[in-house]
């Protein structure tokens, strides 16, 4: 459950999970409704247990919906089912029979898979078939079902996804307008001789590594399920594209944690410092151009542009003529910042290097 800082429910953060959820909602309802009609209707199984809940358990709610862990689900929980199903035959029911079945059942999920998760749905699965009554049908009835729901699960994956793309977007966003306040904020503290200003700075870009897993999460599930997806294999491109410019965004905001570190520690001692304001304001204006151009391509170049003419101007001696070296490391430490985030534009290394001013 999401909640405020203090502990508190907040309704607009619990609004907004809910309506999040909702493809995933949809998905799984549609999975587990084929799952039951096909093994009840089409193969008359009374009770189809295990169809629905190896459907729900492989779909799940998590943000992480790409097939590969769809499958790796439903293959764990359907080891559990026939592995189970052999030793009732073997051994029977019973405590002892149960305490066996477990133990077996747990250590060969974690022999087939480093996942915790795995493991647990092998267990559980394989518990549910000892405790439950025998289906009519005879063995493997259930293994049969357990198969069922995990190829609906995977077909659903790739037949109604679950709007990764979207996703992806709404996650660039997020680590963008973060950035974009911590800049101003950045800006703001240097211009004014405000360290709380640098404080708050330091504070939003540290808090911004969480929103970049979720990025990066959400493109790799989006990317899994594209390449599986006929409605969405056209996309795989552009998801290809935003991860090139995430992983150097992911580049880019940690050196700029790095020079927000320096200016937090050096702030308050009086020193003027607007030069180095301007640049981190130029820079800034870049980045907003950047993150509208994963959703706009041809403000691409226009970003490429606008960071170019920053690195153009990252020479100390110009832009703090006279200033000691403390103070010179900062724009310094920006030639990296602005390499990181010419990449994410499409350059390669020298390409962006290039343009630095020289020094």
């Amino acid at each position: 459950m999401l909640t405020r800082a203090s502990g508190g429910f907040d309704p607009r953060l619990a609004t907004a999970r809910t309506i999040a959820s909702g493809p995933a909602v949809v998905q799984i309802v549609v999975a587990v409704s084929l799952s039951y009609a096909i093994t009840h209707y089409l193969l008359g199984h009374a009770i189809p247990l295990l169809a629905v809940t190896i459907t729900i358990s492989s779909l799940g709610l998590a943000r992480d919906a790409r097939p590969r862990r769809v499958l790796e689900n439903a293959v764990g929980v359907l080891i559990g089912i026939a592995l189970s199903e052999v030793l009732l035959l073997i051994v029977g029911k019973g405590l002892w029979q149960i305490a066996l079945v477990l133990a077996v059942a747990l250590f060969v999920g974690r022999f087939f898979s480093s996942s915790s998760a795995f493991a647990a749905a092998a267990a559980t699965q394989s518990m549910l078939v000892m405790l439950l009554p025998d289906p009519e049908g005879g063995p493997f009835v259930r293994s049969i079902d357990g198969a069922i729901g995990g190829v609906v699960a995977l077909l659903v994956t790739a037949i109604i996804p679950r709007d990764p793309i979207g996703l992806a977007r709404a996650d660039a966003r997020l680590l963008f307008a973060e950035v974009e306040h911590a800049f101003a904020s950045l800006i703001a503290a240097v211009r004014t001789d405000d360290v709380r200003r640098a404080d708050d700075a330091l504070r939003r870009l540290r808090s911004t590594q969480p929103l970049l897993d979720d990025w990066s999460s959400t493109l790799e599930s989006a990317q899994s399920i594209a390449r599986l997806s006929p409605f969405l294999r056209s996309r795989l491109p552009h998801l290809r594209q935003q991860a090139t410019v995430r992983r150097y965004v992911d580049l880019a905001v940690r050196n700029l944690r790095v020079i927000a570190r320096r200016l937090d520690t050096s702030i308050g001692d009086g020193v003027d410092r607007r030069a180095v304001g301007d640049l981190l304001e130029s820079t800034a204006r870049a980045v907003a151009v950047l993150g509208e151009s994963l959703h706009d391509v041809e403000s691409r170049p226009v970003a490429r542009e606008a960071l170019a003419a920053v690195a153009r101007r990252l020479d100390p001696g110009a832009v703090l003529p006279g200033a000691p070296v403390t103070e010179a490391m900062i724009v310094l430490m920006m030639r990296p910042l602005l390499v990181d985030l010419l990449m994410a534009t499409g350059l390669e290394h020298d390409e962006a290097r290039a343009l630095l001013a020289p020094v």
